[in-house]
C-alpha cells in the first residue's frame, strides 16, 4: 500500500479542515461568498465521465498487466468483494473528496479568475494544490527506503507535473459541469477504487504509474482544447 492506514485517517481530517478553512475565509475574512461554487447535480453524463475516466485510470491497467502477466495479485478477491470494499471505502470518502472541491475548484479558482486569465488562474490553483499535497508526497518518498533526501526529492520531481495536470482535469470536470457534486464523484472514485485495488490484489508497476501519463496528457489538452466556461 502505497500509504499506511493512520495517514489515510490523518489525510481524511486534513482534507475535511481544507473546506473549514475555506468557510471562515468566505464568510468572515474575505465575506465574498460561495455563490460560484456551482451548487447543483448537474447533468448525469458528467458522473459518467467522472466513473468512466477513474476506471479508466486505475482499474483498465490493473486488468491489463494481470492480463499480460506483469503482475501477479497479492491475493484474490471476487467482483462483489471488490465492488464492496469500494462502495463502503467511496461513500466515506465523499465528504473529504468535497471538502477538497470546495476550496480548491469552488472558491479558489473562481477568486483566482478575478484576478487573472483563466490560465494563469488555472496554473496558480494548480500549484497550490500540490503544495498542499506536498506531506503525503514526502510520506511516499520516505516510504521508498533507500537514501531518504534522494528518494524524497525524485518523488517531489515525478509528482509535480502529475499532480498539476491532474488539478487541471478536476477543474475541467467543475468546469464543464458547473457543479461540484460531479467533482467530487469523480475525486472519490478516482481515490477509492485506487485504494480499493491495493487494499485486495494490490497494484503492479503500470497500474500505479498509468495515471500520471494519461493525466498529464489529459491536463495539457483541456489547457490547450477545453472549452472553459466562465464563472
Amino acid at each position: 500500500m502505497i500509504l499506511g492506514n493512520e495517514y489515510r485517517k490523518l489525510l481524511l481530517v486534513s482534507m475535511v479542515m481544507v473546506a473549514v478553512a475555506t468557510f471562515i475565509c468566505g464568510k468572515y475574512i474575505f465575506k465574498n461568498g460561495f455563490e460560484r461554487v456551482g451548487w447543483k447535480w448537474g447533468k448525469l453524463k458528467y458522473y459518467g465521465y467522472a466513473f468512466g475516466l477513474a476506471v479508466f485510470l486505475w482499474l483498465a491497467p490493473s486488468l491489463l498487466e494481470r492480463y499480460l502477466g506483469w503482475y501477479v495479485a497479492v491475493s484474490e478477491v471476487s467482483v462483489v468483494e471488490y465492488l464492496k470494499i469500494f462502495t463502503t471505502s467511496f461513500l466515506i470518502t465523499l465528504i473529504p473528496a468535497f471538502s477538497e472541491e470546495f476550496a480548491w475548484r469552488g472558491y479558489l479558482l473562481p477568486n483566482l479568475r478575478d484576478k487573472y486569465s483563466n490560465k494563469k488562474a488555472l496554473w496558480i490553483h494548480a500549484l497550490i494544490t500540490w503544495v498542499w499535497h506536498l506531506p503525503v508526497v514526502i510520506m511516499m518518498g520516505v516510504g521508498m527506503g533507500g537514501n531518504m533526501a534522494v528518494s524524497i526529492a525524485l518523488v517531489l520531481v515525478i509528482s509535480l507535473i502529475p499532480t498539476v495536470m491532474h488539478a487541471i482535469v478536476f477543474a475541467y470536470l467543475w468546469s464543464r459541469s458547473g457543479a461540484i457534486a460531479v467533482a467530487t464523484v469523480y475525486h472519490s472514485a478516482f481515490d477509492e477504487i485506487r485504494d480499493s485495488l491495493e487494499e485486495s490484489v494490490g497494484l503492479g508497476a503500470l497500474g500505479q504509474n498509468w495515471q500520471m501519463l494519461v493525466l498529464t496528457i489529459l491536463g495539457v489538452y483541456f489547457m490547450k482544447k477545453g472549452k472553459w466556461r466562465k464563472n
